[in-house]
């Protein structure tokens, strides 16, 4: 499933596309993806004016002119793509390509959006376990899909003092608590097991005994890996593309995950080793993971 990162790579190529342009024509392809599609969710769509874009957690919020959001969760395989025509095919640092005849005919492609930048954006599910629906714009925080959502780990209220109340008498281990989204919200398993390794924390460690000392180091190493992957354009395992095709970079960078049996890059004599915690995959060096 795409993790911060990826979402937020998605909404940067997006944006220049979406934001302050009027969706000129919303096609649906099925009636539903995880959940079916609103009422006339096509004919609401169309004509409207994205007012902003941004990101919840792993959730992409339009905010539309009428007071309602179009909220997108891309699920476990969903991808947008981007095509331009004119002016728009290079905007900032992204260059789309044109749409061919097929763009948005494909079996997969369930969601097309045509705006007036001009641009089509398709929506392609080859699981349907995305999600598409509108709400009402100042009613978002109070809806089930938000209402739970923990801090944004990019915020500047994301900070010491904060995780460490978040994590006081939790049992669980450290590594589960960063994957709870009413802790922090958008931390999947790739980024909780690399910034734990760059914190040199064992995911094994219980959360509440993480000492006070580690907190800031983990904090910091939160951010950094995110900002890292973000500026790589995410982490292609599987699914994930950038809207303009390209595919992002920063599985090149892992220091710890999906490289077990590999030695430490700390050079403390370890080897990567995996585990499984919650039915995820763990990757850890026990040696300077304390």
């Amino acid at each position: 499933m795409p993790e911060l990162p990826e979402v937020e790579t998605v909404r940067m190529g997006l944006k220049p596309v979406l934001e302050k342009h009027r969706i000129t024509n919303a096609e649906t392809r099925r009636g539903d993806l995880r959940a079916p599609f609103p009422q006339n969710f096509a004919k609401r769509l169309t004509g409207r004016t994205v007012k902003a874009l941004n990101r919840r957690a792993k959730y992409l919020l339009a905010d539309l002119e009428d007071g309602q959001t179009l909220v997108i969760h891309l699920g476990m395989s969903g991808r947008m793509s981007v095509y331009a025509e004119g002016h728009a095919r290079k905007l900032g640092q992204y260059v789309y390509d044109t749409a061919p005849p097929e763009a948005g005919t494909g079996k997969h492609d369930h969601v097309v959006i045509e705006t007036d930048a001009p641009a089509r954006i398709v929506f392609t599910d080859h699981r349907r376990f995305g999600l598409m629906t509108l709400l009402e714009t100042d009613k978002l925080d109070d809806d089930p899909l938000f209402k739970g959502l923990g801090i944004e780990p990019l915020s500047e209220e994301f900070n010491a003092r904060y995780l460490k109340q978040a994590l006081a008498g939790k049992k669980t281990p450290i590594k589960s608590a960063l994957l709870d989204q009413r802790v922090i919200a958008g931390i999947g398993n790739i980024y909780a097991c690399e910034a734990l390794f760059r914190a040199r924390i064992s995911p094994r460690r219980l959360a509440m005994r993480v000492t006070a000392k580690s907190i800031l180091p983990l904090v910091s190493a939160i951010k950094a890996v995110l900002r890292d992957a973000i500026k790589a354009g995410g982490s292609s395992l599987r699914d994930h593309k950038r809207v303009d095709g390209e595919l992002g970079n920063f599985q090149h960078h892992f220091l710890v995950y999906a490289r077990a049996g590999r030695p430490c890059p700390n050079s403390c004599g370890g080897m990567i080793k995996r585990i499984v915690q919650a039915g995820r995959s763990t990757f850890y060096c026990p040696r300077c993971q304390k």
